[in-house]
């Protein structure tokens, strides 16, 4: 069996015509065909119906089954060579969302240097839901993601550590600044300033949305939270943000809710599950897990 054979398959299970197929690959269409009656041939069973009459061919049951296994062999494929290309570099692909990178990992970079990791990080700076997405593709080694519920994910190796509430932040000047056992439900008619949508924010501020039963306000949304924070503090608006993200200099009002069934900022140290680490990556992961369990 070859790959290129597999490819084939693939690509004609979408398009459901050799010519295109042939194009796609610049090749003839005889290779096309030649290849399908391999694969065909090899199991015993026929993959495609054609009807030469209207030019159309249709994909049989098994042919739609075993796309399925081609497509995870395929994508684990192309995942093993962007792992072998990257191993001869001697980097470790590590994932960071803004948050995390700004509270939570500036500590860890002296064990880092002490450790010579520091320079062989190759850090990519996403919301976690894109962090995620490209340590299932393989894109990444591993990273530091923030999540509104435990992660659960087959495909991958997940540590978490630390939660952190959610808590609204407002100006000392704020009419709810003295507020005491501040609900959700009290900001309705709020005018929020928030983490753009690709943040884990967003679903935890829907999840209490709904249940306090309040259409939010948003009047800006922004990757930064700096930003948000200075906004905030000129009393343009009120902001909902882990406490992670929230310090003692911040010069603001920090309020936590009394809700039940709060969301949590959940924080875990994730890498796919069928990697072999690398001694350097053994000992990043290692480093994490153990600051995190003396932080926390």
């Amino acid at each position: 069996m070859k790959i290129r054979d597999l490819e084939y398959f693939i690509e004609l299970v979408k398009d459901k015509n050799f010519s295109v197929v042939a194009d796609h690959f610049q090749v003839s269409q005889p290779t096309i065909t030649m290849a399908i009656n391999r694969l065909e041939e090899e199991y015993g069973t026929t993959f495609f119906i054609r009807d030469h009459v209207h030019h159309q061919i249709t994909v049989t049951k098994i042919g739609q089954q075993y796309a399925q296994h081609v497509r995870a062999i395929l994508r684990e494929l192309a995942i093993a060579r962007r792992e072998i290309e990257h191993a001869k570099l001697n980097k470790i692909r590590f994932g960071l969302p803004p948050i995390i990178g700004n509270y939570y990992f500036p500590p860890l970079t002296p064990r880092l240097l002490r450790s010579n990791l520091i320079d062989k990080l190759e850090v990519t700076e996403e919301g976690s839901e894109n962090l995620l997405q490209m340590l299932l593709r393989g894109e990444l080694d591993m990273a530091l993601l923030g999540s509104a519920s435990p992660l659960q994910q087959p495909e991958l190796s997940v540590k978490e550590f630390a939660q952190y509430p959610f808590h609204i932040i407002m100006s000392r000047d704020h009419q709810l600044a003295e507020k005491q056992n501040l609900q959700f439900a009290d900001l309705k008619g709020q005018s929020f300033i928030l983490p753009d949508t690709d943040f884990i924010h967003e679903k935890a501020f829907r999840k209490m949305c709904r249940l306090a039963h309040i259409r939010p306000k948003v009047i800006y949304r922004t990757n930064d939270i700096h930003i948000i924070k200075n906004l905030v503090a000129e009393n343009l608006g009120i902001s909902f943000l882990t406490e992670l993200a929230i310090t003692p200099n911040d010069r603001l009002v920090n309020l936590a809710l009394v809700d039940p069934q709060q969301p949590v900022f959940h924080l875990s140290l994730v890498a796919r599950r069928n990697e072999i680490l690398s001694p350097a990556k053994e000992k990043l992961w290692e480093l994490i897990l153990d600051y995190g369990a003396k932080e926390n």
